[in-house]
């Protein structure tokens, strides 16, 4: 295998929608990486993936993680989290899609898995790394006395008779539903500025809706609304706080291509530095505790 000097070998493990518009082109595109190759459940998919960006298509998992230094996962939760831990075992940095899992015990024995591999690790939580939202995250979170939070995420995903997407029909998603899905976004952000969640409550909407209320260890107090079944017409996302210095609404974002760019740049760093960032799997294992305890809370588990 050719490498090119000072570069990163990473390959890929997902073939899905995500991976071919986000994950794949952010590999291919950034000068710190060798894109090294694609392992997915459908080989079919996986020789088309490799072949659109010139990289190899691995047949095994295991082999893919000989020739990395790092993996980026594009996989169901409860399918990323037994092969991180054999990558993590392999010696391999961990770029990992949220949640890190959808049930407790396997969230934490991944995180124990890279503390005992002593391998870097960061779950790319989109709004902690696109540019905007993370920039207004890190603002905030150098502001004091904040006193509350609200983030609210309506989706139609699964509304009957709303215009379809790809992700509609990953059957994970279908399962667990939006809090499984963007209640790790809402989560990361409120974090982010007012802190560890210490206590939770949740209460179900109609459809899949769910409704939490987080106490953070600043002392502040928040609020998260998730669905993938609200009307249409009342689809939007919106992440506010308000404190002694007023209020502060959490700007738009663009693309996730240049977010999953920073994410892979934050790797890199904590791979040099040895020093862990913020969006950790320990985190990621964090927002699986939470959203267990919420799930459970609501009947749903």
């Amino acid at each position: 295998m050719n490498q090119t000097a000072g570069t990163t070998r990473i390959g890929l493990l997902g073939t899905g929608p995500w991976a071919v518009a986000t994950h794949a082109p952010a590999l291919a595109a950034h000068p710190g990486v060798d894109f090294v190759g694609v392992w997915g459940r459908r080989p079919e998919a996986a020789a088309a993936l490799a072949g659109e960006h010139g990289v190899a298509v691995y047949e095994d998992a295991d082999a893919l993680f000989a020739d990395c230094d790092a993996v980026a996962f594009a996989l169901p939760p409860d399918v990323q989290a037994p092969l991180a831990i054999r990558a993590a075992q392999a010696g391999c940095h961990l770029l990992l899609d949220k949640p890190v899992a959808t049930n407790v015990a396997g969230a934490r024995e991944l995180a124990e898995a890279a503390a005992r591999a002593r391998v870097a690790s960061v779950v790319f939580f989109t709004l902690r790394f696109a540019k905007e939202t993370a920039a207004w995250v890190a603002q905030q979170a150098a502001v004091d006395g904040w006193f509350t939070g609200r983030a609210q995420w309506y989706g139609s995903l699964f509304t009957p008779g709303a215009e379809s997407t790809p992700y509609a029909a990953s059957p994970w998603r279908g399962e667990k539903g939006a809090l499984w899905d963007v209640g790790p976004h809402a989560l990361a952000v409120l974090t982010g500025v007012l802190g560890e969640v210490t206590a939770l409550t949740a209460a179900a909407g109609p459809g899949d809706t769910a409704h939490l209320i987080l106490r953070h260890a600043s002392g502040a107090s928040s609020t998260v609304d998730l669905s993938f079944t609200a009307p249409p017409a009342a689809a939007g996302v919106e992440v506010s706080v308000r404190g002694e210095e007023g209020a502060a609404a959490m700007p738009g974002w663009g693309g996730a291509l240049d977010a999953f760019g920073a994410a892979l740049d934050a790797l890199l760093e904590a791979s040099r530095t040895g020093v862990p960032h913020p969006c950790d799997v320990r985190f990621g294992a964090r927002i699986t505790e939470l959203l267990a305890d919420a799930e459970e809370q609501l009947g749903r588990g």
